[in-house]
Order: C-alpha cells, then structure tokens, then sequence
C-alpha cells in the first residue's frame, strides 16, 4: 500500500486541478450517493463496529450512524446556501464598490482518523470537506480493523478515486502521507501523535485542524438531585466503554453528597448496565489487548469502591469507580480512556479552581448545581473545548454548536456548517466600475487632508 501513495496523491491533484470539484451540484450529488450507501450498509456498519468495540446496535446507532446522517442531511440541504458569495458594505475610501467573500476549497487534504468512533469520526469530516469542494484522503486507524475494511468499501463504492480514497495501515502509512505536502490536515487523535501532525504540517506550513483530548473535569456541588445527576454521569462516562474523548475523566463532588452520590452512581450501573455488565449487550469493549492492560495498571494502589473485574478473553473492563484523595498518582496525570471514574470530594470552592488549573484546557467541562450563576462561573472563567450545565457529553449533539478544542485539547473546530468553514478559504474581493475615481486617495493630501479625516471619521 505504502508503493501506491505517491500515485494516489497524483490523481487527486489532477482531479482537483480538474476543476470538477467546483461543481456544486457534483458535490451534493456525491453526497446523496454517500447518503444511500451507508443506508445499504447499515447491518454491515452495525456488525463491524461490533466486532471492533463490543458497540450494541442501539449505541451505534445513536452514536455513528445517526450522528452521519445528521451531518449529511445538514450539508445536502445546505451546501448552495454556503458556498453562496456574501456581500459585505464597502469601504468609503473605494467608492464605488461591491465587496464580497466567496468561499473557495483548499485543495487536497488529508484526514487521519482515530479507532474509539472510527465510522463516525472518519465520515464527519469528509462530508464538510467535500462539501466544501476539497479531495480527501482518509487513513482510518488500524485498531478498528472491520470498520476499517468497510469505510474503505463504502468509499470506493461511492467516490472516484481522485476525489476521496482510503489508505489502510498503521504508523508507517501515517508517517509516509505526512511526509507528503498537503492543503490541508484534519487529524483526531492523542496529543502526542497530535504535536508530531502539527510538527510535520509546519514544514508545509499546512493549515490543520487538531481534535485530541484531556482531562475532563465534572464539577457537582451539593444542591443537585442525586438520581438524575448519577444517570447523567454514567450515561456520559460509560457509553462506548469509557473511550470517548469528552467523557468525564473525573469527579470533584462537594463533600456534602460525596457518599449519597456514590451510592447512587453505583446503583445507577445496575440500571443501566445490570448487575453483571459483561453480560449487558449494552456495555462494550475494550479496543485491544494493549489498552486494556494500560487501563488495568491505573488501579494499581487505587482505592477501588466498585468495579476493577476485567476479562482479557473478550477485552471486557467492568465499570469501576475509585475514591481519590489527591491528584499525585499515575491514574490522575493523562487522559483515562477507558470505564474508570475517579471521585473526590471538595470542601471549598477555591479547591474547584486549583484542580481546574491542573488540567489546563480540557476539550470538556460540566457542572452540575441548581444554584444560579454557579455554573456560568466556571464556564467563563476557565478555558476549555465545549461543555455543559447539569449533563454530559450532550453539546456534541447539536450540529449548529461547534466542536473542538483549545491549546492541549486542540485547535480547528467542526460539526455542520462548522465544518464546511473549517474546509473552506474565505476569499475576499471587491469589484468597481471604471467610469468613475474618486481622488480622495490618491496624493498629494495637503490640500484635502482635513475634509478625509472628517468624511471617515463620520464613517467609523
């Protein structure tokens, strides 16, 4: 596969030189056809996300296939309106004038792909950056092999090979795309792999959209109802087994309901999961051998209060919770991953801000509180990717919200017409007649420079 590259990268510059991605109505007619090809392979879809992460078909439904055609439907309905050129008002030192910004594709682009969502978070982008009229060349990872294999299969049923094709490999094919020059990087992943990305797009100086993770921070303080609160946290925090990159990646709960909420978060995994997860066709898996021994040597000296069983046969990890008491351990410096939950118990608010600092720019926060501005505090306050008020991972749903992160956690942002911007060179330009020139502009100003500050002073 590595051989084939160099070819691969030829044809989508020639059939992007080609001019056929300007088409608007090609690029809504591809993706119709993207649209009734997933709606064939949807059982497939279903069967290979299985295979890979445990995913039942309710979960990948809501999670990957759903979430797909959302963006879909949003951009086939939409995608004329975008690309629509937009006037803005005219300078009055250029009358007269017609200013406009016409959006206008980058070219060629590469998209590296993460195993944890592996249909959804390869598809996403693809929708905006052909809407926007850009190639794309998607490397899905290796991890998630089945779903791999079919995103390969949809891609080739439904593209030319110059417009969007799929390299299958691990971090050697990685390492070789990115030696290439490209228009554009879209890269979902961790934050090591991230900064060799960015690392390697600047010698190009490529523009480049960075997803990655962090350690995300759930504030709970003492005036919030205990049932709903736990359903929302272990909803968020276990839903595809822990592997989500906005899923709550600790607790700081007001000591007051420390112990009542416990209680409940465990009774909430009964409720959700049953008693015994590993038999639930709703709790997935672990995605390797390798993660999951990882995951199992962060409870190592932890205080376990539930949980801790894992099967290395079927990758199984049960839903653990854990009390901590400081933040000092190897369980507490990155990113978890994975079904653990650390808990601790605040006395302050000073203590919130401290632990919040620690973990500068999370690519999420929540807070749960009834209290009114307890909330927004926070949320103005500190710096982060996107979040909530009294839930989890929820802002994700809504395509009109961006998505994206900041600093460590991250740099771009997309989801619905976010996406298509992210893909897109805003051009700016102006049109004016000939028949007319105002000589305001031009020198010498001795003579008219009293009347042009006064004319554009009005004019601020």
């Amino acid at each position: 596969m590595e051989s084939l590259i160099p070819s691969i990268i030829e044809k989508q510059k020639l059939f992007f030189n080609s001019g056929k991605t300007f088409d608007i109505d090609y690029r809504k007619r591809q993706l119709i056809k993207l649209k009734k090809e997933i709606q064939v392979k949807e059982n497939e879809i279903e069967s290979a996300l299985f295979n890979d992460l445990g995913k039942s078909k309710g979960e990948t439904f809501l999670t990957e296939i759903h979430f797909i055609y959302s963006e879909l439907n949003i951009a086939i309905k939409n995608i004329k309106k975008w690309s629509k050129r937009k006037a803005v008002r005219s300078s009055l030192l250029n009358f007269p004038s017609s200013d406009y910004i016409i959006p206008q594709p980058f070219g060629n682009t590469l998209h590296i792909s993460p195993w944890n969502y592996p249909f959804q978070l390869s598809i996403a982008p693809i929708i905006g950056a052909v809407a926007a009229g850009n190639t794309v060349l998607l490397k899905p990872s290796e991890y998630s092999e089945e779903t791999s294999k079919l995103l390969k299969e949809i891609i080739m049923n439904v593209f030319d090979e110059g417009f969007v094709s799929v390299v299958l490999g691990g971090p050697k094919i990685a390492s070789k795309l990115l030696s290439f020059q490209w228009d554009y990087i879209f890269f979902t992943g961790s934050v090591n792999v991230g900064k060799i990305v960015a690392e390697k797009a600047a010698k190009f100086l490529t523009p480049t959209t960075l997803e990655l993770g962090g350690k995300n921070p759930c504030i709970i303080d003492e005036t919030v109802p205990v049932k709903t609160t736990a359903k929302r946290i272990i909803w968020g925090k276990f839903i595809n087994c822990g592997q989500t990159c906005i899923a709550p990646d600790f607790l700081i709960v007001s000591e007051k309901i420390v112990k009542k909420l416990t209680h409940e978060l465990i009774k909430q995994i009964e409720v959700l999961y049953g008693k015994n997860p590993e038999e639930s066709e709703s709790y997935g898996r672990i995605i390797g051998a390798k993660h999951l021994k990882y995951l199992n040597s962060l409870l190592e000296n932890q205080k376990i209060i539930h949980g801790g069983n894992i099967n290395t046969d079927n990758k199984y990890f049960e839903p653990t919770l854990i009390e901590i008491d400081n933040f000092d351990s190897k369980l507490m410096e990155d990113e978890i991953f994975g079904p653990i939950l650390p808990i601790y118990a605040y006395k302050d608010f000073n203590e919130i801000d401290e632990i919040i600092k620690k973990y500068k720019n999370p690519l999420a926060l929540y807070i749960f509180t009834k209290k009114i501005g307890f909330g927004e505090k926070f949320l103005h306050k500190h710096s982060f990717g996107g979040g909530a008020i009294n839930d989890t991972v929820v802002h994700i749903i809504n395509d009109r919200l961006p998505f994206g992160g900041i600093g460590n956690s991250g740099m771009g942002k997309y989801h619905g017409e976010s996406t298509f911007k992210t893909f897109s060179h805003y051009k700016p330009y102006i049109s004016k007649p000939l028949w007319i020139d105002i000589p305001l502009r031009y020198p010498p100003f001795n003579k008219k420079l009293n009347f042009l500050k006064k004319v554009l002073k009005i004019t601020r």
